[in-house]
């Protein structure tokens, strides 16, 4: 039975809230993305708790695609963001879009401009700015604020009508130019973008600015928790201001620390520029932290949420490291995963004093940590089988219980071996090594009374198939890049991939599913990728194994 984790400051608010019956009762939470690019890691921790939250106090949460900016939106971002959404296990109410308000919003700034509280300004973008001041210096004027409350309707209607070019005319609030949150400062509610859109066509020309549209669409789906992320605290004074002036729904915004990861970026605008110039091969490269990147990987859903349970909601920036992530996903995976053997630097052993022509069937669990046991699946054994060639020393050292001259090792599930000989070509490299074996060591009826303190695994010469094999490592070779000197793309790790092109495999992967995870025993954990077919099979390493002569390796 697990402890229950004490309840998070957002949780605390909302059992008050529930307490004092505000809302009538009710949770309505909302996840807002952008379909500007495919959601990432952080994302998902925004997910898991708009969703989760919503579950613990039987609410609910819509889907609101915030598609306010024409230019940069396609359907497949879309697309992408409801599979990602599905897949981390959640659904929502109701799906909505920023633009299926588009009227109500254009009726919502009218009324601002007829209450006095907005103006259409002819400044360029650098006017503007300029007027605006700085965080110690108020802002002043520009000569468009004064117009009246009539030239501001029939300019704002022409806005709308299309007759004036992009950047031409802007609709500003008109709140405090000498506010020390410079958001206050006649923040934009509105600019000219002659652009298709990819839900109204062509029908609207004129679209409001974030801060505009995303407090009142909150108001008019009647969400009562707001959650944002901690760059939006300065923003919630504007949210508040517009809700006040037009006296709608009072939806209220709460801020918690986004997730920031190490050694990765998180910045859509920086894993567009990865994918764009091919650093990657899409959105979904299983180096990228996108929540499709991760799938892809091998990573599962109940990893992820249980990541985003651990790192908890904060108040405070931090840098998760990204180790906890591939610990959940170990953690997960060790559960799940079947146990098979596949050699990824593969040299011949030869057992020599085995019956030629003889093969056997040896029985290999699936999973022990499973809890229904796991079952077992059939290995093909017989005289020549490949092994790891790090798996052979010609000369070991004292803690290398594995194979070498004269020493004997356990084969996987099979018998113990002894070393007695090995052939090497001219250039030094071992080619083959010669091994006898102990029949009455047979794994599961071992009577021979010999104990050694290694087992390698091992794949069938005659039964074995080929895979390629993608070893991926983290994508940025230091922990933080976007605060590096110079292009963060400087800092990409050249070897992230490794890509193996004839690994040998037991004969049972070659019906290795989608979707499943499997242990490649001393390997490692790995999936199957996209790119597989029957006659090409393909996996992606999700994430490596401890190894314990790796740290001997480090000690010495």
């Amino acid at each position: 039975m697990t402890e229950e984790r004490p309840s998070n400051f957002l949780e605390e608010i909302i059992e008050e809230d529930l307490s004092n019956n505000r809302n009538d009762g009710r949770v309505l939470t909302r996840f807002p993305p952008e379909p500007n690019g495919y959601l990432h890691i952080g994302h998902a921790k925004s997910i898991c708790l708009n969703f989760g939250i919503a579950q613990k106090y039987n609410g609910k949460t819509n889907l609101r695609f915030d598609d306010t900016n024409p230019t940069t939106e396609e359907t497949e971002y879309v697309n992408s963001i409801r599979a990602d959404i599905h897949w981390l296990g959640f659904e929502w109410d109701k799906e909505l879009y920023s633009s299926d308000y588009f009227d109500t919003l254009y009726g919502l700034a009218v009324a601002l401009i007829k209450k006095g509280l907005a103006y259409v300004d002819d400044s360029s973008a650098e006017e503007i700015a300029l007027a605006k001041g700085t965080p110690t210096e108020p802002g002043t004027p520009t000569p468009f604020r004064a117009r009246s409350i009539e030239d501001n309707l029939l300019l704002f209607e022409n806005m709308k009508a299309g007759k004036y070019p992009d950047g031409a005319k802007v609709l500003r609030a008109k709140i405090d130019l000498e506010s020390p949150n410079m958001h206050l400062r006649d923040p934009l509610m509105y600019r000219i973008k002659h652009a298709h859109h990819h839900r109204t066509g062509d029908k609207w020309c004129i679209y409001p600015m974030y801060d505009f549209a995303h407090g009142q669409s909150d108001s008019i789906e009647n969400i009562t928790h707001s959650i944002c992320t901690l760059e939006f605290v300065p923003h919630r004074p504007l949210y508040e201001w517009f809700i006040e002036k037009l006296d709608i729904f009072p939806s209220r915004q709460y801020e918690f620390a986004r997730l920031n990861m190490n050694f990765t970026v998180m910045s859509k605008r920086k894993l567009l520029q990865l994918v764009n110039e091919k650093y990657v091969t899409g959105w979904d490269d299983p180096r990228m932290p996108t929540i499709s990147g991760l799938r892809r990987r091998g990573y599962t859903p109940a990893s992820i949420r249980n990541f985003c349970e651990r790192i908890g909601v904060a108040k405070r920036e931090n840098l998760i490291d990204l180790s906890l992530l591939e610990f959940c996903i170990r953690e997960d995976l060790n559960k799940t995963a079947l146990r098979r053997m596949a050699v990824m630097n593969p040299v011949k052993l030869v057992i020599t004093n085995y019956p030629e022509g003889k093969a056997e069937i040896m029985q290999g669990e699936n999973n022990p940590e499973a809890e229904d046991g796991g079952g077992s699946r059939d290995i093909p054994f017989g005289p020549e089988l490949w092994i790891e060639r790090e798996d052979f020393m010609e000369e070991a050292p004292k803690k290398f219980f594995r194979l070498g001259p004269g020493l004997m090792v356990r084969l996987k599930n099979a018998y113990i071996v002894k070393c007695d000989d090995f052939m090497k070509d001219d250039n030094g490299r071992i080619t083959e090594i010669r091994c006898s074996y102990i029949p009455e060591s047979k794994s599961g009826s071992d009577t021979s009374g010999i104990h050694v303190k290694g087992t390698i695994h091992w794949v069938s010469a005659r039964h074995a198939k080929t895979a390629e094999i993608r070893l991926y490592d983290r994508l940025f070779r230091v922990e933080n890049p976007s605060s590096e000197e110079g292009d963060f793309k400087e800092y990409i790790n050249p070897d992230s991939l490794t890509v193996i092109k004839n690994a040998f495999i037991e004969p049972d992967l070659g019906n290795a599913q989608p979707g499943l995870g499997y242990q490649f025993i001393r390997k490692g954990y790995f999936s199957v990728d996209n790119d597989s077919t029957p006659e090409a099979l393909v996996f992606n390493r999700t994430v490596t194994l401890k190894d314990a002569w790796a740290k001997e390796v480090k000690k010495s």
